[in-house]
């Protein structure tokens, strides 16, 4: 009998150092993944370009609700009004629906451009910039043309009646397209992911040309558009003043 109750007796101390460890370390175990997972939820705010970087790659890496449009609409101060060119050093935020007034939307659909006259813009809906910008990454020492930030995909048109001169591989340019235009000035369309046309084929004002994209020598899709008094490079004048001159409204 007494070797029974020395047996419960044990038994029940050792039921209760048990009892103590589970609950202290029970109390440890569920504290421990309640920090660690917080800290893997967190999402990275903010991206410091790197050479190489283009605003597409960072939206695309970081998975930015609206694309590098909304990237750089976040950021246009930090950038500036040419989205193919970010500096490295430059710190974006990706924060975009707080750029936004708190609310994420999806990029809109580009829209079918409408004639001017006879002359219409290139793209729709968004404005060029960037013509005679000064810098080494031009062989001339400054930009020719004005870029338009643009999607891949993005119908490109002629802004006037014409004819294909260029249809094909332009070298940095990539992909492009160059037009005669019955006033004597020809028009170039360059970084297309795709052509519409051939050389030799009349177009009108408005009749699409190809989609832009990407090809050649950029930092990120975009349209190149030009405006020379030539068919070669180095004659270019201001394109975007040509076109205002002709009643398109950018």
């Amino acid at each position: 009998m007494s070797g029974t109750g020395r047996h419960r007796r044990q038994s029940s101390r050792r039921v209760s150092r048990a009892a103590t460890l589970l609950v202290t370390a029970g109390a440890a175990g569920l504290a421990l993944p309640l920090v660690a997972t917080g800290t893997a939820s967190a999402a990275p705010a903010a991206h410091t370009v790197e050479r190489g970087d283009t605003l597409y790659r960072i939206a695309t890496d970081n998975e930015v609700a609206g694309g590098w449009e909304a990237l750089y609409e976040a950021n246009r101060d930090a950038i500036g009004d040419d989205p193919g060119r970010i500096t490295p050093g430059v710190e974006l935020t990706l924060e975009v629906g707080d750029a936004a007034g708190g609310e994420e939307t999806e990029p809109a659909e580009p829209a079918e451009p409408a004639p001017s006259g006879d002359f219409v813009a290139p793209v729709e809906g968004v404005s060029g910039s960037g013509y005679g910008n000064a810098g080494a990454l031009w062989s001339s020492g400054y930009h020719t043309g004005a870029d338009f930030p643009v999607s891949t995909g993005t119908p490109v048109v002629s802004v006037s009646d014409g004819e294909v001169v260029t249809a094909g591989s332009g070298g940095s340019y990539g992909t492009e397209v160059v037009v005669r235009h019955d006033d004597g000035h020809y028009s170039q369309y360059a970084h297309l992911s795709s052509l519409s046309v051939s050389a030799g084929q009349t177009v009108a004002a408005g009749d699409q040309l190809g989609l832009s994209g990407a090809t050649g020598n950029v930092t990120g899709p975009h349209l190149h558009f030009e405006i020379r008094t030539g068919p070669s490079y180095g004659s270019d004048i201001d394109p975007l003043a040509y076109l205002r001159e002709n009643g398109v409204t950018l």
